[in-house]
């Protein structure tokens, strides 16, 4: 872990920098296009999110396309039809000129916790996992954990939790949150660069 953070750690913080950057210049459409990339990452692989994002966007489907036709363009994507279905849905609620900003939404919650529960309850195909990783890519990430497979696999390896779950509640995702946390101070690695470590072990990679 120690040999990964040190090897990873620049790289890291030139990302996390990326993220802060983005939420003090990013646009709404800039925002919303993380928004969707969160969206697509369950169950799929990041890098084939993002290039199904790209192609939406050279097809001009991701802010006028269809269900359909979206899904039709995102083959690289797991349970694509329900996704598109997703991407509308949010488009319609959160996106538009008659619409409140994405950024000024967010900005009336104080707190990234409270930030991260309104997206899970007002954005369909978001949990608390899909919701602390658009945070997080958005520069408000450093409290949250982004407890997907990959990483729980790895607290349990680690005995930090007793195993991965079948079903994330919300209650049971701040627990192991919280023990999550606990463990990156034990460690002496900031929770925001633990994420990273522990994916980089599984994936070789640290793109999200």
């Amino acid at each position: 872990m120690r040999s990964i953070y040190d090897s990873i750690r620049v790289e890291v913080s030139r990302q996390l920098e990326l993220f802060s950057r983005r939420w003090e210049f990013a646009t709404d459409r800039e925002l919303f296009i993380q928004l969707v990339f969160c969206l697509l990452t369950p169950q799929s692989k990041a890098r084939q999110c993002w290039r199904a994002v790209q192609i939406l966007l050279e097809d001009d489907l991701l802010f006028h396309g269809r269900p359909a036709d979206i899904a039709a363009r995102i083959p690289i994507v797991r349970f694509r039809n329900k996704k598109a279905e997703y991407i509308v849905r949010a488009r319609e609620t959160l996106y538009g000129l008659d619409r409140p900003s994405l950024r000024s939404i967010l900005d009336q919650h104080a707190v990234a916790f409270d930030m991260r529960s309104w997206l899970a309850s007002a954005v369909t195909g978001y949990g608390y996992k899909e919701a602390s990783h658009f945070l997080r890519n958005i520069g408000h990430g450093g409290s949250l954990a982004i407890l997907d497979r990959h990483i729980l696999k790895n607290l349990t390896a680690f005995g930090v939790i007793d195993g991965p779950p079948s079903n994330l509640s919300a209650a049971r995702y701040l627990t192991y949150e919280n023990a999550m946390r606990d463990f990156s101070q034990s460690i002496n690695i900031p929770l925001d660069y633990l994420d990273f470590v522990l994916w980089y072990k599984e994936t070789g990679d640290i793109f999200q």
